[in-house]
């Protein structure tokens, strides 16, 4: 908010995308909302797990240029931590936790959000998933035992689904904005595994020096990725006003999430 010079009451809206609320219900936003202060917003969360920023933008700016509303708070949060199997070592190794969060707004004709895209295949749901703690396997001595209250992934196939999917809906969110991957000023990819950042690099036939890569400082965050990457590139000055920026992310549904933008800052 500070960044943005924009005051808490001058919130709209606030969505919070995570996998890992405080609680089923309330809401983590509606949480935020009264610790921040913002006393005249909607709050809601919103459950898309790793591309959850993503679509988070995708919502808020579809708000803004409907008029609807003019000042949105995005909020990408995750404690993986606690959903970790920390004898699992296919996924111990791999998540973190990470928060980050933008405001939007309206901006300049020509800067702001181009072109979106949002996707799923909901036949690899249980690719990628949490047994327990939901209305189907609610907790009891069982799910316990069976350490079903933490993450489950198939690795391979995840990994198949996204070396697929990245570089795919890259190509197609650029074409709806009219633009060539040579176009792009900045790439950031979800941070979940480097050879999948490797492989999208590779197919899309982009400047390795354009990718944000801090996956070594923090493993997969989740919904977090993005905003991290956003925050970090903003405060070494990688981030110009007018340059186009690309960053997707996919997760589980299994579902991904494109998004280019001529940044506005």
């Amino acid at each position: 908010l500070a960044d943005a010079g924009v005051k808490a009451e001058e919130l709209d809206l606030v969505i919070v995308a995570t996998a890992t609320p405080d609680y089923p219900f309330p809401s983590t936003a509606c949480q935020v909302q009264d610790r921040i202060g913002a006393k005249h917003a909607g709050a809601f969360d919103l459950a898309a797990g790793c591309s959850g920023f993503v679509y988070g933008l995708s919502v808020a700016s579809q708000m803004v240029a409907s008029g609807l509303y003019q000042k949105i708070l995005v909020i990408g949060a995750e404690t993986l931590s606690r959903i970790t199997d920390w004898t699992d070592r296919n996924t111990c190794v791999l998540f973190g936790d990470g928060a980050g969060a933008a405001v939007v707004g309206r901006v300049e004709e020509g800067l702001g959000v181009l072109a979106l895209e949002l996707g799923s295949d909901g036949s690899g749901a249980m690719e990628l998933y949490q047994p327990a703690g939901g209305s189907r396997r609610p907790a009891s001595h069982e799910t316990i035992d069976e350490h079903g209250h933490f993450i489950r992934m198939n690795g391979r196939e995840v990994f198949k689904f996204a070396a697929r999917t990245m570089p795919a809906t890259c190509k197609r969110v650029l074409a709806k904005a009219g633009l060539k991957v040579q176009d792009v000023d900045i790439l950031f990819p979800h941070q979940a595994n480097l050879r999948i950042i490797d492989n999208a690099v590779k197919h899309l036939k982009i400047d390795p020096d354009k990718v944000w890569v801090n996956i070594e400082k923090y493993g997969n965050t989740s919904a977090a990725c993005i905003p991290v990457c956003l925050v970090e590139a903003q405060q070494e000055g990688r981030l110009h006003k007018g340059d186009v920026v690309l960053a997707v992310a996919f997760g589980t549904g299994l579902n991904w999430a494109s998004i280019v933008l001529k940044w506005a800052k």
